[in-house]
């Protein structure tokens, strides 16, 4: 699946620089018996001696984990960096209003392209009035917000979002956010920067507070004295009253400027799938049609039970992933001759460096749904089926040695989602 500008494409020497080891490490990784159980995926035998752990564990993380304390025979002695992390291991800033934690590349050191913060709002909770160094990308996981900003004209932004809405605000533009009525909101924030933290923002109140009195007068054209009450630190969070209607929020914002042109709001549901198929589905959304979302690019996949997000890499970008609902486990094949199998759960943040192979398996009982992201303007991924059925077939059976009617059955157009 692609979407990109004709003056991007990946050159053939980038294809086959994954090398044929890195294929058959990739073979061998699917020719796993399905006979060994779900919990612990591994080549290992009973036979095996040294298949046991006598010493105290942590048995409930080595369970969700089963593919890291065993791994599977495909896997190399010698590990991929690792390429998960919990966000329930990151901190939660609590405030009056709601809370937020994050994973930058301080928690997860391979994700350098991106970072990700998790926060929460009540109703009536407020993210204070703030801009960022960075571009932030935005999906609503679960509620309803509201959400201004002004653009670079100066005109007025607000707009009402609900669950898998997205937005979207670049560097510089000043923008809030708030929780709605009944339950708030909580969503994920991406940013196109893997160092970059939530409490280097700059706020609106901490501004004030570092500004001489005298100075914001001057500034405002109003008596020193109406300005003695501003916080003497930042809000970050606070709670407030649920705002009442949106019309009358978007009519006071507006002022003489008018309203922006320019949306900063996607709703993603309106949108049919960008690829369907017996085993799930995929909605990719980048520039070309959510036009604000100038440097990150999103794919929102569903995987049926079973079901496989088909081995594939992105020549454009680092994979930066989130997973919203379900289980998984994913092999990441890097250079080298090393391949590394992890376990994802809900919540746990994943990421896959620019053109590594991988899969996304389904393995447990209900739709796994996590998001793809990446640090560019558009979307872009390169089938493994694909490009070993649009290659000379002699060269694909010499590498793999494989009969032609085997290379027949591989499927000639990318299925991006392979049912189970």
């Amino acid at each position: 699946m692609e979407n990109e500008s004709t003056n991007e494409k990946v050159s053939r020497r980038g294809f086959l620089e994954l090398g044929s080891a890195a294929l058959a490490a990739a073979a061998g990784g699917l020719a796993v018996s399905g006979a060994i159980a779900q919990e612990n995926p591994s080549a290992k035998t009973q036979s095996d001696r040294s298949a046991t752990e006598p010493a105290p564990a942590n048995g409930p993380l080595n369970q969700q984990n089963a593919d890291s304390e065993w791994p599977p025979a495909t896997d190399s002695k010698s590990l991929v960096r690792n390429f998960k992390y919990p966000f329930s291991f990151a901190n939660k800033r609590a405030y009056e209003g709601g809370w937020s934690r994050e994973v930058t590349v301080r928690e997860l050191p391979v994700s350098k392209d991106l970072a990700g913060v998790n926060m929460r709002l009540t109703a009536g909770g407020v993210r204070e009035l703030h801009w960022h160094t960075a571009d932030e990308w935005a999906i609503v996981l679960y509620g309803s917000a509201r959400i201004t900003a002004i653009d670079r004209e100066g005109k007025s932004f607000v707009a009402d979002t609900k669950k898998n809405d997205l937005w979207y605000f670049p560097s510089g533009i000043p923008h809030s956010i708030q929780g709605l009525d009944p339950d708030g909101t909580e969503f994920m924030l991406v940013f196109d920067d893997g160092n970059f933290s939530e409490s280097e923002t700059l706020l609106l109140s901490d501004a004030m507070a570092h500004l001489p009195p005298e100075v914001l007068s001057k500034n405002f054209g109003v008596a020193e004295a109406t300005l003695r009450n501003l916080p003497k630190k930042e809000l970050f969070i606070f709670q407030t009253a649920v705002p009442g209607s949106l019309e009358a929020d978007q009519k006071a914002a507006a002022g003489a400027l008018g309203t922006s042109p320019e949306s900063f709001a996607f709703r993603t549901m309106d949108m049919p799938p960008t690829k369907r198929t017996k085993g799930g589905e995929v909605r990719i959304v980048d520039s070309s049609i959510f036009k604000a979302s100038t440097n990150v690019a999103m794919a929102m996949v569903t995987v049926h039970p079973g079901g496989l997000r088909e081995l594939h890499w992105h020549p454009n970008a680092d994979e930066w992933q989130y997973y919203i609902t379900g289980k998984a486990r994913m092999t990441v094949v890097a250079t080298g001759n090393l391949g590394r199998t992890m376990d994802f759960q809900t919540g746990d943040v994943g990421y896959v460096q620019k053109t590594l192979l991988h899969y996304i398996e389904n393995t447990g009982d209900t739709d796994l749904i996590f998001l793809e992201m990446f640090k560019s303007s558009f979307y872009q991924d390169l089938s493994l089926s694909q490009w070993l059925t649009h290659t000379p077939p002699e060269l694909v059976m010499a590498h793999l040695n494989i009969d032609k009617a085997t290379l027949d059955a591989i499927p000639k157009d990318e299925l991006v989602v392979v049912p189970g």
